[in-house]
């Protein structure tokens, strides 16, 4: 379980000096919740996120462990080291929005056809509780070919979940090569 410190401090002084002793600083909120200002050891929590199975994971920062979902993250231009994270606590019970990310999975037909596959929605924003919190939504591109489109109302939806996205947003498609 990756283990967190509180800040005491918010100001930029304060973590200019976390971030030099390698700390990552991040921000823990939900709704009806009093916000927490952490931080996390940068190294550890990048094992942490490479090496977890679901989308939710266990965080404890001081005496709370609490079940958090990465909502943003912030990374240096230049040297694209994580700066900064922004995490949501999955509290069970409640109505929420996520967003889930899509993976996409065979090999299109259209790309024999001279197509190139385009993937326009990477993560799709959803409303569910945290127990019936989808990890990915998967989707098999095999049969598209050049002109062809997968949308929003085309995927299969866990029970309890609903898609806030418009169902005529194309989330992966053949387009012809130019």
């Amino acid at each position: 379980m990756l283990e967190g410190i509180i800040r005491e401090s918010i100001g930029r002084k304060a973590a200019k000096a976390l971030k030099r002793d390698g700390y990552l600083i991040a921000n823990i909120y939900a709704k009806g919740f009093e916000n927490i200002h952490a931080a996390f050891k940068l190294n550890d929590f990048i094992k942490e996120v490479r090496k977890k199975t679901t989308l939710a994971f266990d965080v404890k920062v001081g005496e709370k462990v609490l079940n958090v979902v990465i909502v943003d993250y912030q990374k240096d231009p230049v040297t694209a080291e994580l700066k900064h994270v922004d995490l949501k606590v999955a509290q069970k019970g409640v109505m929420s929005k996520y967003m889930i990310p899509v993976k996409i999975t065979g090999t299109a037909i259209g790309l024999k056809n001279k197509g190139v596959l385009i993937q326009s929605k990477r993560r799709l924003k959803v409303k569910c509780k945290a127990e019936n919190l989808p990890n990915f939504f998967e989707l098999d591109v095999s049969k598209l070919d050049v002109g062809d489109a997968l949308l929003v109302k085309d995927i299969v939806i866990p029970e309890g979940v609903s898609i806030i996205d418009a169902e005529r947003v194309a989330v992966v498609g053949v387009e012809k090569a130019r």
